[in-house]
């Protein structure tokens, strides 16, 4: 950990402590409202956090997967004091402004997909998500969604039906929105090494029995699974969905709201495989800190809508649409995509290093700057969360800030901001080997 750095006065402790903060926080902020770490955050910028004491953190997390750009991205912060200068709310559905169209522009032009495209904006993935189920249920005139184990979508009542994990996310908040069904996800540690074809036809077939695919308004699914951990569906599995998808007049939704944005080492993690999707729905990574999600997709999907059914008070916020359009522009300027592919060529090859002399990780996972180990109890492939969060634990004593996620908790991932410059990578590696021991 870098030398301390307090903000003080005069040389006298710290203004505010982190056990002051914490302190103020039980008596004000709801308990179900959690954090990884107990220190508060004073200031951050490229690759590191600091605390209200002046310790710094490499952060691994990226507010989760958020701050590609870093935080407080030079041309993000230009652009917001630029914007809220000039106004700072109208409300697009009541008085529209360049800079929402821009983004939608943009995002036409990005994702995966020769056709015609149309883009509407929102507050959050969660909201993207449902307004992506909105769009597919009117267009289709259908009722089902399929989703997959493991999965992650949001904590809505209509998203956390969407999402597999119970706790911490939908224990004992139901009822849950119905016309929902779970299929197995490609999962190749822990589904015997089926191949992506296979595994496909697996989920293909439970569908078409107990769903039918007439009935299937939309299949929606992480290219690469998040808090579920961080799963990569074993090749062809995608392709083959999207294929079936298509004959079956289903509308085919890539939860991309962390894997986009230049985050798995190329724009989108579709594009891996060269998948087109009919709807995206991105958030996150999209505007450097600020809040803004979006569905982008089909013309004629997107189109389906009839004037009103999509919208929200704050959704496309002026602020945030600048921010996009900046970020955007500096993971153009900075190639970030290639960034996350550099990380992924340093960080994994360190990782498959750590996991040769270490029989706790059954396997190194990922792509770009998304990778993961999953932590098992050696030579075996029962999960071992208690190992998982004494790492995590380890990692932060030592001034790394990382995240763990997993079904079974049991998942140690890395998500740094694209920007991270390679001494922090270094020392990262160094505090990650050290806690593997």
């Amino acid at each position: 950990m870098r030398a301390p750095q307090s903000r003080t006065k005069e040389g006298t402790a710290p203004m505010t402590s982190s056990a002051e903060l914490h302190k103020r926080r039980g008596s004000a902020v709801a308990r179900g409202v959690g954090s990884v770490i107990s220190s508060y955050v004073d200031t951050a910028s490229g690759g590191t956090l600091t605390d209200v004491e002046g310790r710094q953190w490499i952060d691994f997390a990226a507010g989760i997967a958020v701050t590609n750009v870093g935080n407080s991205a030079p041309k993000v912060v230009e652009a917001v004091r630029a914007q809220v200068e000039r106004f700072s709310h109208t409300c697009f559905m009541v008085a529209p402004y360049e800079s929402y169209v821009a983004v939608c522009e943009q995002l036409n032009e990005l994702t995966p997909g020769g056709f015609e495209k149309r883009s509407a904006l929102f507050n959050s993935g969660a909201e993207a998500v449902e307004n992506a189920v909105k769009i597919a249920r009117h267009a289709t005139g259908r009722p089902a969604v399929v989703v997959f184990d493991h999965a992650y979508h949001g904590r809505t009542n209509l998203t956390m039906a969407l999402t597999a994990k119970n706790m911490p996310y939908k224990h004992r908040f139901g009822p849950f929105a119905g016309e929902i069904y779970r299929v197995p996800m490609s999962y190749p540690l822990r589904d015997g090494g089926l191949d992506g074809a296979t595994a496909a036809a697996r989920a293909i077939e439970l569908v078409e029995k107990q769903v039918g695919a007439e009935n299937v308004a939309a299949l929606l699914i992480e290219p690469i699974q998040g808090e579920g951990g961080f799963v990569v569906p074993a090749a062809g599995f995608l392709p083959a969905l999207r294929e079936w998808a298509t004959a079956a007049g289903v509308v085919f939704i890539a939860d991309e709201i962390q894997t986009g944005f230049c985050r798995t080492g190329d724009w989108f993690a579709c594009q891996h495989e060269g998948v087109e999707p009919d709807l995206i729905t991105l958030a996150k990574g999209i505007a450097g800190g600020l809040p803004l999600a979006a569905v982008t997709g089909r013309a004629d999907l997107m189109d389906a809508v009839h004037v009103g059914g999509l919208g929200g008070t704050y959704g496309g916020n002026p602020i945030a649409c600048a921010a996009a359009l900046a970020s955007i522009d500096t993971m153009h300027e900075l190639d970030l995509a290639g960034a996350a592919r550099r990380i992924e060529a340093v960080l994994g090859a360190r990782l498959r290093a750590i996991a040769e002399r270490d029989p706790a990780i059954a396997e190194v996972r990922g792509r770009g700057a998304m990778l993961a180990v999953e932590i098992v109890q050696p030579g075996t492939l029962t999960p071992d969360p208690a190992a998982t969060a004494a790492i995590s634990a380890a990692c932060h004593a030592a001034g790394l800030l990382t995240l763990t996620c997993g079904t079974y908790g049991n998942v140690l991932r890395f998500l740094p901001p694209l920007v991270i410059a390679d001494d922090e990578l270094s020392r990262a590696m160094e505090i990650l080997d050290a806690a593997f021991g």
